[in-house]
């Protein structure tokens, strides 16, 4: 089924977007979203589908930035749930779809984590996810200067829908980048 296809989900991604540093924030949150699939007991292919393609029309329209999405998903033959959770993960921002379901919480959830993460990780000596902890984690967030373009309130709003403490959704991105970490860039010198 083409909604597990993760071959299929990256042609069509490099089908509509060129930027590689979003390719690897494409990555990083599929890889949360199997990481997090896993451990719940759902389709972890599907749950990495719908992570990579979550942003499919930002890098051509990102005024337009999930106006766009549904029907370039719909043609590419992915189906309402599919396509909904993509929509929830922009809700409140860019999107009107609250997330629901586990899937769409999780999703809303990652997505500006995985930056924040990331960013991170590039300012650490060996720039790599592989040694960073929950407490380096914290204590950047901690400075609104820091990584200024995530929205801290997306990511808190997106634990409290999960039922989690913020340490505790931090310890799962950072596990679920760690066996990534060569493909996002956050490698570093380890």
């Amino acid at each position: 089924m083409k909604e597990r296809d993760r071959d299929a989900a990256i042609a069509l991604w490099r089908e509509h977007n060129d930027d590689e540093s979003l390719f690897r924030h494409a990555l990083s949150v599929e890889a949360c979203m199997r990481h997090i699939a896993r451990k719940a007991g759902e389709d972890e292919d599907f749950w990495g589908c719908v992570g990579l393609l979550h942003d499919v029309d930002y890098g051509r329209h990102p005024e337009e930035h999930l106006k766009v999405a549904p029907g370039l998903l719909e043609a590419a033959g992915y189906g309402p749930d599919f396509v909904r959770a993509v929509l929830a993960h922009g809700w409140g921002l860019c999107a009107d779809v609250e997330p629901v379901a586990y899937m769409e919480k999780v999703l809303y959830a990652v997505d500006e984590l995985t930056g924040f993460v990331a960013a991170c990780c590039y300012v650490r000596p060996s720039r790599s996810v592989l040694d960073l902890e929950v407490s380096s984690v914290k204590k950047k967030w901690k400075t609104a200067a820091f990584a200024a373009g995530v929205n801290r309130e997306v990511v808190a709003k997106g634990a409290a829908l999960l039922g989690m403490e913020l340490d505790a959704l931090v310890a799962e991105v950072i596990a679920a980048l760690r066996p990534v970490a060569a493909e996002t860039g956050l490698k570093g010198t380890l």
